[in-house]
C-alpha cells in the first residue's frame, strides 16, 4: 500500500498486488499459492462525506493514467481535487474504523 496523496478533502491510496508466497516461508503449506489480490487498485477518500470508492480494472487504469498525465504536467491542488471530486458519486462506501 502506498500512499499517493493527502489533502483536508481527499486521501488517495494505491494498493499493490500481493507478493507470492516464498517456497520456503512457513505459509507456504497453503493450498493455494496464489496471491489473495491479483490487481493493483486504488482507494480514494472524501473526508468531507466520510466515504470511499475502490477502483479495480479498468477504473484502476484510466485512474493510473491521471496519476501518469499529473507527475508530466504537475497540476495545482485545485486541479487535482476537481479530478478527485468527480470520482466522490462512485464513493457508496463510509469509511469504518476498525
Amino acid at each position: 500500500m502506498q500512499m499517493l496523496y493527502d489533502s483536508d478533502s481527499f486521501v488517495v491510496v494505491h494498493i499493490l498486488p500481493d507478493a507470492f508466497v516464498q517456497a520456503d516461508s512457513p505459509a507456504s503449506s497453503s493450498a493455494d499459492p496464489r496471491p489473495q489480490l491479483a490487481r493493483h487498485g486504488f482507494e480514494i477518500v472524501d473526508k468531507r462525506s466520510g466515504k470511499e470508492v475502490y477502483l479495480d480494472g479498468s477504473w484502476a487504469e484510466m485512474f493510473q493514467q491521471q496519476i501518469l498525465a499529473w507527475q508530466r504536467e504537475t497540476p495545482t491542488q485545485e486541479e487535482v481535487e476537481d479530478t478527485l471530486d468527480g470520482y466522490t458519486g462512485l464513493a457508496q462506501n463510509p469509511v469504518l474504523v476498525h
